[in-house]
């Protein structure tokens, strides 16, 4: 039965989009095809794409101190439908900040902790300018969950 990593990222600018292309293209090429990826807008994720995956990436803008609206929607629609259905899911976090990312990492903590998910890394915050850097990490990012997921580490 095939594995699959789910990544729902509001990427409203072409530097976001760089980075969940990014992400997305880490995942597929450390899986070598063993591990269906999807990547969704916060906006075309909903309860039956979370309960049907078996990790999820999530990537958001720092918007105000706090994660995108477009996430926080996400979460607002899933949250009740899958609260017992997906607990101990893996996931990790990738934060584009103009600032620190602080609130926006503790207000996903807070969702996710609620929902009973298990971080299986540290949050990756991109802070400050866009740095081309950033791409790369969010390609290492990808390829970490996809071959942690494909191991069977989470």
């Amino acid at each position: 039965m095939t594995k699959s990593l789910l990544i729902v990222a509001h990427a409203p600018s072409e530097n976001t989009r760089a980075l969940l292309e990014a992400v997305r293209h880490g995942a597929v090429e450390a899986s070598g095809g063993e591990i269906a990826v999807t990547g969704l807008s916060p906006f075309d994720a909903g309860p039956e794409e979370v309960m049907s995956c078996d990790a999820i990436l999530l990537g958001t803008t720092e918007n105000l101190g706090y994660m995108s609206g477009a996430l926080k929607d996400f979460f607002d629609r899933i949250y009740y439908p899958c609260l017992e259905e997906t607990q101990g899911l893996p996931y990790a976090l990738f934060v584009r900040a103009g600032h620190d990312g602080t609130g926006t990492c503790r207000a996903v903590d807070s969702i996710t902790t609620g929902l009973r998910w298990r971080a299986v890394q540290e949050p990756l915050v991109c802070r400050g300018p866009f740095d081309p850097g950033f791409v790369a990490q969010c390609r290492e990012l990808g390829a970490g969950m996809a071959a942690g997921l494909e191991a069977g580490i989470f």
